[in-house]
Parts: structure tokens; sequence; C-alpha cells
């Protein structure tokens, strides 16, 4: 189905220890989440915060296992903080991924985001003010033009909770941000949880899609944290996500969709659960065999 060395295979460590939730996977270690990524058969990693941030240190536990770097998300409050607060901690991620030979960096506005706090996710959604959005629009740029400098690029990451999340939002940014500056994130649980058709928005913005992330939903999750106004926190924890093959995404036009363009780079799996009640193995080793399946890879 893809042309030959065209995808990489990876998942990210949120499936076995939580940032964002450190209580869900936190006697998990980072030894043994990335062996169990190599032994599920991924070649990729994204990193997570029990990663070490030595890039020698990282190199030689990933060269060990056959891992590499896909990328790392970066927070970027472009809206809410001046500007130069921004592009320092930009600067230092964009440096430690170059070192470790990633090409893309995943980038989140994180500006009136409530996707950590206590408050309905889809109710408490925020709104950008024209204001907002032209500050949002020239600090991407920004990082676009840094990143370029080592020959990476910005992948924007739409997400629950945050001001681009629906496909009118990402549109926008699309239509408003400069193709060789900014490029996007497809990721297909964000944009059904968020009631879009991510087959649309795949479509639509094809050429600027350069990390894709593999994600799936369990509908009936999804409809109890709308009736109950659940957070987004609450909805990880009540097993909102899942990967490919194991919630209720049809995953089979993505793939065609994609092996007919152009598209060259990571598919990274990514299910945010709890641990204890989703074995991180198991879990990665069911993601595997269903893209196999599905696309030979």
């Amino acid at each position: 189905m893809f042309k030959e060395n065209t995808i990489k295979l990876g998942i990210a460590p949120i499936a076995w220890t939580n940032d964002d939730l450190p209580e869900l996977g936190g006697e998990n270690t980072f030894e043994q989440c990335v062996s169990e990524m190599a032994l599920a058969g991924f070649t990729g990693s994204e990193v997570g915060n029990k990663y070490p941030r030595d890039t020698e240190i990282l190199k030689q536990a990933l060269s060990l296992r056959g891992l590499q770097i896909a990328s790392a998300w970066f927070s970027a409050f472009l809206t809410t903080k001046p500007l130069e607060e921004t592009v320092e901690a930009f600067i230092e991620h964009r440096d430690f991924l170059h070192a470790m030979d990633a090409k893309v960096i995943v980038v989140s506005e994180q500006g009136k985001s409530v996707q950590g706090q206590a408050v309905p996710v889809y109710k408490a959604k925020p709104v950008f003010t024209e204001e907002e959005w032209k500050l949002l629009v020239d600090g991407l740029h920004r990082l676009g033009e840094l990143a370029a400098e080592k020959d990476m690029d910005i992948v924007f990451h739409h997400h629950m909770g945050t001001g681009i999340q629906t496909t009118e939002e990402i549109d926008k940014l699309m239509e408003l941000t400069d193709p060789k500056l900014v490029s996007l994130l497809f990721d297909t649980g964000h944009l059904v949880f968020s009631g879009e058709n991510p087959i649309h928005v795949l479509k639509k913005h094809l050429p600027r899609i350069k990390h894709v992330h593999l994600k799936d939903i369990r509908p009936e999750v999804v409809a109890r944290v709308k009736e109950e106004d659940l957070s987004f926190l609450q909805a990880v924890k009540a097993g909102a996500f899942t990967v490919p093959g194991d919630g209720g995404i049809e995953f089979a036009e993505v793939f065609t969709t994609l092996a007919a363009s152009a598209y060259k780079g990571w598919f990274v799996v990514e299910a945010e659960q709890d641990p204890a009640l989703a074995n991180p193995l198991a879990y990665a080793l069911k993601a595997r065999r269903y893209i196999s399946e599905k696309t030979g890879l």
C-alpha cells in the first residue's frame, strides 16, 4: 500500500506513563517503556518526561533497542505570554530534537487551554479573539523560521480543550499561516472526539500534513464525557482514548488516502490510558497487528 521506506512506525510513551497525570503509570520506568516499544515492533518514539535529556545517554538507550526519536511535544503560549518566553523555550527544545535527528517539532498552543483543568472539556473550550489569532499566527511564523534554521518543520497539533480544535479553526489556521513555515499534525482521535470528520480534514489539508498521530476513541466513553460534563483529564482516566483497532474509528480510508499521497514520515500510535487497566505492551502489540493487517507495514 505504501511506497517502500516512506513510512516509519512509532508509538508515544504516554501509554506507559502519563506526563499530565503522573499517577497513571508512575511505577513504569523509561527502560521498560522503550524496551516494550521495541518488543511490540515499533522503531520510533516521541519523548516523555522520564526520558533522559542528555542526548548521548538517550541515543545509546534507544540504539540498543533499534529506536529513533520521531518528535516531541512543545507547549507554546503565544496568545497569553510575551513571544520571547515561548521563543527561548522553543530554541532549547528545537536543539534537543535536532541533536536526536528528529525532523519535525510538535507544537500545541496552550494559551487559554483547558486540557489540564478541572472544567468540562466541551463547554469550557476556549475561543480566540482576532487579536489572539494574530499573536498565534505571527508567533508560529517565528517558530517556523527558527525550526527552518535547523532544516526542521513545526507541525501544529490541533487538540481537545484548546483554541485550535475544530475543523473551522484548523481551516482558519492553515489559511492564515505560511505553508513554508507552518505544517499540520493530523490526529484522528482528537478530531473524532471533537465531532469532526477526520477524512475531510485529511483530504483538505493533505499537502500541509507532515506528522500523523494514530489514535482511536471509545464512542461510549466520549458520549459520557459530553453527558456528564467531564474534563479532558477525566476523559483520559475514563478510557476515552485507545489504540487503533480497539475503538470506534475506521482507519481504512485514512490509510488509503495517505498511501495515495506524497506523505513521508512518521505514523505515531498515541493512546493515553490508565496502564493499570490497559496493559501498555498488550495494547502496543494490538496496535501493531492492526496497522500491519490494514497497511502491510
